[in-house]
């Protein structure tokens, strides 16, 4: 009787234990300065500005110095690829974004790690919205007619996109597939050299990030054809979303989320996605994202990481129909 008493106590006592090196980690965390790798350069996009600034706040919250380190190459795959690789210590984390993260896996042919098996999600931030724009020449004034146009000029119109295989890319493939439309693309090394043709008039379409255009619908330079989120944005709330006007579903955005590397223990994912929660609900915050042009959409974890794996499998089937590759 005594033996098998012992014998069960015992086995429960290490059932108790199994997760005792993680709370003590946990309980610890963090002890030492943490790494926040940015995968784009110093003050080159929303998303470094988005990164230092929880940088700053999560170093008050935790009390030890969140390091920004910008690895920039490889359209954002450099910095994701090192910070999949780190040790999952929660001394390593990663400003995630759409581009490598979501729409990589399908256009790259070797990415170098795997989004969803080599990172563990932790918050999702804030999403950039989306806006489609065209030059002020083309007669259309919303989605109904610049897709009549289209089919009245197939293979007459063009887009322009930062770079083949990016997220405006693919908002413009997107919008051709839904609207079956011939609609020609037209790559340029970053989004403000498409942004000059289609001031010109040398190209006609453009779909990329609110920010980056607002000045230019502001100032009458070019004409907002629809918001790309689901819903309306609040930077710009008189203008309807693509999905409304008929294209019922058409979706694309920019976000910006933390992540770790895998197997980063349970514990300290919580304790930072709590600290992040706090930081992105406060109104100081929310304040800072809208002058950066973005809005707060806090995910948990669980969320994060269903939302990444069905954006992965969504911009998989918009690349495979339309062929898209980047060596």
């Amino acid at each position: 009787m005594k033996r098998g008493f012992f014998t069960g106590f015992g086995f429960l006592a290490a059932l108790g234990c199994t997760g005792a090196p993680d709370i003590a980690v946990a309980q610890t965390y963090p002890s030492h300065p943490i790494r926040l790798i940015v995968p784009y350069p110093p003050g080159s996009s929303t998303n470094d500005i988005l990164g230092r600034a929880l940088a700053l706040r999560l170093t008050d919250a935790l009390g030890q110095q969140v390091v920004v380190d910008n690895r920039s190459g490889a359209s954002g795959n450099v910095g994701s690829e090192l910070a999949a690789k780190a040790p999952p210590d929660g001394y390593t984390l990663l400003i995630g974004v759409a581009g490598p993260l979501a729409v990589g896996p399908s256009v790259y042919r070797n990415l170098g790690y795997d989004p969803v098996k080599d990172l563990a999600p932790i918050a999702r931030v804030a999403t950039v919205p989306y806006v489609m724009v065209v030059n002020p020449s083309v007669p259309a004034g919303n989605v109904k007619e610049l897709i009549a146009l289209a089919k009245a000029k197939p293979g007459r119109l063009n887009f322009a996109s930062s770079g083949s295989g990016g997220s405006p890319h693919l908002c413009g493939e997107l919008f051709k597939s839904m609207a079956g439309i011939d609609i020609v693309h037209v790559p340029y090394k970053g989004a403000a050299l498409g942004v000059i043709d289609v001031l010109s008039g040398q190209v006609q379409i453009f779909c990329t990030g609110l920010t980056a255009l607002t000045q230019h619908i502001k100032a009458g330079k070019l004409r907002p054809i629809g918001m790309a989120s689901l819903n309306r944005s609040a930077l710009m709330p008189e203008l309807p979303t693509i999905s409304e006007q008929g294209l019922t579903g058409f979706e694309v955005n920019s976000w910006t989320g933390l992540l770790a590397p895998a197997k980063t223990p349970e514990p300290i994912i919580r304790r930072l996605y709590d600290e992040v929660a706090r930081i992105v609900n406060s109104a100081e915050m929310k304040t800072f994202l809208f002058n950066q042009g973005a809005e707060p959409a806090l995910m948990d974890p669980a969320q994060f990481g269903a939302y990444l794996k069905a954006d992965i499998a969504k911009w998989a089937k918009v690349v495979k129909t339309a062929g898209v590759k980047v060596d």
